[in-house]
């Protein structure tokens, strides 16, 4: 859990920069269109290469920050004990999911690019470069659903009494 904050300063500088890529990318298609007449022929394709790393970064970035799209309907209504479990399950679930589709589909994703050598057509970079962010973000979302769950389970032993027995 120490490296838990250093983890979570980089994602968010991370999606801070790109996000800062993305707008002044934009505002030069924008300028380059309207005010020199010819549009920049890279920013589109960039933009939308930055906006998927912005997406799949952020979700991580969220997912550590515990800032996801929850639905608490049920979790109000259980005890302590049952929180954890489900909360648990729900990272447990989350894991799973990283590990098949990000990590499991992105790695294939990225290895069928390289290997058929798919290069951009306006920046000119392999567009296997782009796709390294699913199983990227997938490392970081696996990351921290390990250590929310033991958070979960340290606070439980936390808030146990002391039973010693004479």
């Amino acid at each position: 859990m120490k490296y838990r904050k250093n983890v979570d300063k980089f994602l968010g500088w991370l999606v801070t920069i790109l996000m800062g890529i993305l707008v002044v990318n934009v505002l030069w298609q924008v300028a380059s269109r309207f005010i020199i007449g010819h549009p920049s022929s890279f920013t589109d394709e960039l933009a939308g290469f930055l906006l998927i790393w912005v997406g799949l970064m952020g979700a991580a970035y969220a997912t550590g920050q515990k800032q996801h799209l929850a639905i608490d309907l049920l979790s109000a209504k259980l005890s302590e004990k049952n929180k954890k479990i489900q909360s648990t399950l729900i990272d447990f679930l989350i894991m799973v999911f990283a590990l098949i589709i990000l990590i499991g589909g992105g790695s294939n994703l990225v290895y069928i690019t390289f290997h058929l050598k798919q290069i951009s057509p306006a920046l000119q970079i392999p567009v296997a470069y782009v796709y390294t962010v699913l199983p990227l973000s997938g490392l970081f979302i696996i990351y921290y659903a390990i250590t929310d769950i033991m958070i979960t389970w340290h606070k439980q032993k936390e808030n146990q009494p002391n039973n010693i027995a004479s």
